[in-house]
């Protein structure tokens, strides 16, 4: 999968030492997976559908639909809350458009602190925002970046699902859209239109199916665009950026750019998305 659009295989390795992977890998911006970094973690045995349900089962969770928002919509607004045993019934009976998204362990549920620990791999983790993430088979995921411009250790739980990485260098070619952080929702990056968005064919990406117990490495300001094969959970482990440039980037994309972003859709709905969508179209074929 991914083919066409990344010709690169990201590494895997079972296990790397600090320097090594600082070196390597966090310092050059080059994604890694680590096949055994979660081999001794009691989630890699117990974190199941099973389990969330019967230990997490009445918890409220919101959950996203993969469609644009649309007039005055917000750009990431719930499409409902749910309890999460009747969310994993859901799935469990083939919904692939509601995902879980950015639930945040620490705050929701404390209880699955006890069940991983960080690892000591020269990253310093934000421990106060571990997130997991959830989503149905056939589920995909827009390509975006993440506003914090985190090193990332996304920890994969369940069914195998394909990631397809696109480092930063390359954004003038992704149809960015203005005053967000995702692609254009009408390209398709599982099979490209090179007629109708060319930049495309610039693209150098790198690709990966990750199954239970793979640790990713997604480095600072990388694009990523998943698909889920089966019902799959994955919790996200941050780093933010040390760089000085990058942190004035982070505050610029929560301060300002977000600012502008949900007070335009209040004030001009959807002729502000609509504007937003051409121009992505046209800063990006500009570029070629």
């Amino acid at each position: 999968m991914f083919q066409q659009i990344a010709p690169n295989e990201i590494e895997r390795v079972s296990i790397i030492d600090k320097e090594a992977f600082v070196q390597n890998y966090k310092d050059t911006g080059k994604p890694l997976v680590l096949s055994e970094l979660m081999s001794q973690w009691p989630a890699t045995e117990k974190w199941n559908v099973d389990y969330l349900k019967d230990n997490l089962g009445d918890l409220i969770v919101p959950v996203y639909s993969s469609k644009p928002a649309v007039g005055k919509s917000h750009q990431h607004a719930a499409e409902k809350q749910m309890t999460l045993h009747d969310y994993l019934n859901l799935l469990l009976a083939g919904e692939n458009d509601l995902r879980m998204f950015f639930y945040n362990i620490l705050n929701n549920a404390p209880e699955l602190l006890k069940d991983f620990t960080y690892p000591d791999i020269g990253l310093k983790f934000f421990k106060k925002l571990p997130v997991l993430f959830v989503g149905g088979c056939g589920a995909k995921v827009q390509m975006h970046y993440d506003i914090d411009l985190a090193n990332l250790i996304l920890c994969h739980f369940g069914g195998p699902k394909h990631v397809l990485l696109i480092p930063p260098e390359q954004t003038k070619y992704m149809y960015k859209v203005p005053f967000s952080f995702s692609a254009l929702h009408d390209v398709d990056f599982l099979n490209p239109d090179y007629e109708k968005y060319p930049a495309l064919k610039h693209i150098q990406g790198y690709r990966v199916e990750l199954k239970h117990g793979d640790a990713l490495f997604i480095p600072s300001g990388y694009w990523h665009y998943i698909v889920y094969e089966d019902i799959g959970f994955s919790m996200t482990l941050r780093a933010f950026p040390t760089k000085l440039s990058q942190r004035l980037t982070l505050l610029k994309n929560i301060f300002v750019t977000r600012t502008i972003e949900g007070l335009m859709r209040k004030v001009k709905g959807q002729a502000w998305n609509d504007r937003n969508e051409r121009k992505a179209v046209e800063i990006t074929n500009r570029n070629i």
